[in-house]
């Protein structure tokens, strides 16, 4: 009988058992391919794992942060970026399905697969039409570990270049808790009374966290 070599172990145990068998390192191993100099893939998935603070600590983690991982370097942060957003992407709807977005819940499930859980701060908007159907997302800055820089003049020239008739405003906090900042409670009043103004209607400014989300509407601030 053959030898499985250490690196091939995993995907051995993916064809025969599936990847619900696999362990988060055995996953990543996969992805990784083959190990570097001594160290198998597994080697290094592990200690990609224990550097990064887990599975979750690598999602949330730059390319930067990840090529400084001894065995990783640029590219393969580059390939385990992509597969991350590869996951990212499968949880979100489909490019040809028009989704409405009734309430704070909705627009939070929609948002939450593809920008809470991020490295850096992103600022941005779902424009929708009249009838709160999403006509498409558009991140307006992203900034540092803890801040971002918008004006409600960007945030309304993009409404209006895609022809909306409502938005709802949107940021993560790198830091995983959606807690508003008064900056945060600040910008949602300008943005409201810009909107009013421009007669596009501002239906909530959501702030993701990892895993959860604070709406302003919700919150009583509208």
């Amino acid at each position: 009988m053959q030898t499985l070599s250490v690196d091939d172990r995993p995907r051995e145990k993916l064809r025969r058992h599936g990847a619900d068998a696999l362990g988060d390192n055995e996953l990543l191993a996969i992805v990784l391919g083959t190990g570097s100099g001594q160290r198998t893939a597994l080697d290094v998935a592990g200690d990609v794992l224990h550097r990064r603070g887990g599975l979750h600590g690598v999602a949330r983690s730059s390319l930067e942060e990840l090529g400084l991982v001894p065995g990783i370097g640029p590219a393969r942060a580059a390939q385990l970026h992509a597969a991350l957003e590869l996951g990212r992407r499968t949880l979100t709807t489909g490019s040809d399905v028009r989704v409405r977005l009734r309430s704070p819940q909705d627009a939070a499930r929609f948002l939450l697969p593809r920008f809470g859980a991020r490295a850096a701060e992103s600022f941005g908007v779902i424009l929708l039409d009249s009838r709160h159907h999403v006509l498409r997302t558009s991140v307006l800055a992203t900034g540092t570990l803890n801040a971002t820089v918008v004006e409600p003049r960007d945030v309304f020239r993009e409404a209006m270049l895609g022809s909306a008739a409502a938005l709802v405003a949107f940021h993560n906090h790198p830091s995983g808790d959606p807690t508003p900042s008064d900056d945060d409670v600040q910008l949602t009043r300008r943005l409201r009374a810009a909107g009013t103004l421009m007669g596009i209607e501002v239906v909530d400014h959501i702030v993701l966290g990892d895993v959860a989300y604070c709406s302003l509407k919700e919150l009583g601030q509208f």
